[in-house]
């Protein structure tokens, strides 16, 4: 999914200072992507004091929709440099095309990852048999020594697991003896947690990680390494937990709790994100977008950096305008 705020703030994210809590609850910001009918999400990464969690740097929360009312997810064909998309889904089914030649459906229970590296575009709908849209769009910061490899998508299905009463699917990186199948360039987690009301599952966690626990449905209850003291994180509330972590338990209450489970090594370099863009300084933002404008808005070079993606039934997306003052980094 593109970032299609109208002005999209640019950002400066250095490596995040360690925090306080041992469990931190961020609230989500509503964002709407365009029009007045356009889908709203709810934005928990980056925001400020927590710009990652690993090299995760991006997480949108949308739905349940009802897509007679929203009219569904329509994002032309846009571009990505230095990151990786991870799509994953609760409801629906979504169609993604890519300036690599890539063509699949999104679907609930298998992940789509789309590596842009140096440089791609791509594009994301719903089908026209969807009737509700509920998932979440998440991003993973490329580290400086990957991010100018060449662009690629996967597809890959999961396995649910039981772990307690808990049924676990992963779709990056590796817990509960199950691994996924897609490339990732630095050492992430990414699964999928549902309890049953009244349920309670208690997970191993990699004590070089810090972690992130995005609720879809909840509440949940929170306790860490058997302290005791559990926190109560609400709907698309974003519980963040400091590395040195071993044992995480979720609870549930009288309602059914779904939770995304993010971790991972925290993220040591320095990025500038601005759009759909992720660089390490101003002036590289403003030659992507550049680029953009001029090969693919333009239509002067189909062959440049973000190529072009075939199959899609409508022009590609320009870039909004710059930030008219160059970003100063955060004291």
């Amino acid at each position: 999914m593109s970032n299609l705020e109208r002005d999209p703030v640019e950002l400066l994210c250095p490596p995040d200072a360690p925090t306080g809590p041992v469990v931190q609850v961020l609230a989500p910001r509503d964002v709407p992507l365009g029009g007045p009918r356009a889908m709203r999400v709810r934005r928990t990464l980056p925001q400020r004091g927590r710009t990652t969690i690993g090299a995760w740097c991006f997480a949108d929360h949308y739905g349940p929709d009802d897509v007679a009312e929203s009219g569904g997810m329509v994002v032309p064909p846009h571009p990505h440099t230095g990151l990786q998309t991870v799509s994953w889904l609760f409801e629906g089914e979504i169609e993604h095309r890519d300036s690599a030649g890539s063509h699949e459906l999104v679907r609930p229970g298998a992940v789509n990852l789309m590596t842009a590296g140096r440089g791609i575009s791509h594009s994301e709908v719903s089908t026209p048999g969807t009737t509700r849209l509920h998932g979440v769009q998440l991003w993973v910061a490329l580290p400086e020594a990957s991010r100018r490899i060449g662009p690629f998508f996967e597809h890959a299905e999961t396995v649910p697991v039981a772990v307690g009463d808990a049924i676990v699917r992963v779709f990056v990186g590796a817990l509960a003896g199950v691994d996924s199948d897609v490339t990732v360039f630095s050492p992430l987690l990414g699964a999928q947690v549902d309890l049953p009301a009244h349920g309670r599952t208690e997970l191993e966690l990699d004590p070089a990680f810090e972690h992130g626990v995005l609720v879809d449905a909840g509440p949940v209850a929170i306790e860490i390494d058997g302290a005791g003291a559990t926190t109560e994180v609400a709907w698309s509330e974003l519980a963040y937990v400091e590395p040195g972590r071993r044992r995480l338990v979720l609870a549930a209450g009288a309602e059914p709790v779904r939770v995304v489970l993010l971790g991972g090594v925290p993220f040591g370099e320095e990025l500038v994100m601005w759009w759909n863009f992720i660089g390490r300084s101003h002036d590289e933002v403003v030659e992507f977008r550049r680029e953009w404008q001029a090969d693919v808005i333009g239509r002067d070079n189909p062959d440049g950096r973000f190529g072009v993606v075939d199959g899609f039934d409508g022009d590609p997306l320009p870039a909004p305008e710059l930030p008219t003052v160059r970003l100063k980094p955060r004291r």
